[in-house]
């Protein structure tokens, strides 16, 4: 198992928008921490976004007022303290370069909608369930694709656990591509055995998070792709 710790790609403006997301995220999660049982998966299931919920719109089902709304609270909710740390984690390392290249209005609706898209993917292949999906996972994976594109060369510095505990550098483009793998792969294992974990959701954010940016990079024209660890870009959208 490996476990990104840090990256070396630099920022020219303070990362305010990924620190408050962090914030909200931390704040939302101590909050629900303060419910036990019962209590605490009703606010999952009022607030998580639940596919067959949301698609039979309240034909079948008593929906909350806010049912159409699910898919952006989902986002802010997270099952556990692990869930939280990583995907906190995650975005720290990955998100404020995100930020830094589009600026923090662009980077919260990019970050909005690659969690939009991630939805959108897991719906698609589980129309039916009845499950609570929360968490950032599939924003933040949106955020990774998006670093993929901008910065494939800069160094991520990452905690392998196997046998032995070691600290190495990798690529970025080596990293997530191994990260992206992983998910594809247990989108196909994963949904067979169980588990809980929404990887398909995951790989429609990294994708969406991905394309996006190379369709950005294409508008933008010759000479401004970034080389990774060396620069940082501005997107005019």
């Amino acid at each position: 198992m490996f476990f990104p710790i840090k990256d070396d790609q630099p920022t020219v403006r303070p990362a305010r928008l990924t620190v408050a997301l962090i914030l909200i995220n931390t704040v939302v999660f101590l909050y629900s921490q303060t419910m036990r049982g019962p209590e605490f998966m009703m606010f999952l299931s009022s607030f998580g976004y639940i596919p067959a919920l949301f698609l039979d719109g309240g034909a079948s089902y008593i929906a909350p007022s806010w049912l159409y709304a699910t898919p952006v609270f989902s986002m802010f909710l997270h099952g556990g303290w692990m869930h939280l740390i990583g995907n906190m984690l995650f975005l720290w390392i990955y998100g404020n370069n995100i930020e830094d290249y589009l600026g923090p209005v662009k980077f919260l609706i990019f970050y909005i909608v690659s969690g939009l898209a991630a939805v959108g993917l897991y719906t698609l292949f589980n129309p039916g369930s009845e499950v609570p999906l929360v968490g950032a996972s599939g924003a933040v994976a949106g955020v990774m694709g998006a670093y993929m594109v901008l910065h494939p060369k800069a160094r991520i510095t990452v905690l392998i656990v196997y046998f032995l505990i070691m600290v190495r550098q990798f690529p970025a483009k080596v990293v997530l591509g191994l990260w992206f793998v992983y998910q594809v792969l247990m989108s196909v294992v994963g949904s067979s055995t169980g588990g809980g974990v929404a990887w398909m959701a995951h790989v429609g954010g990294f994708v969406f998070g991905y394309v996006l940016l190379k369709i950005l990079l294409k508008f933008r024209g010759k000479g401004t792709t970034p080389s990774g660890g060396q620069r940082v870009y501005r997107v005019n959208w």
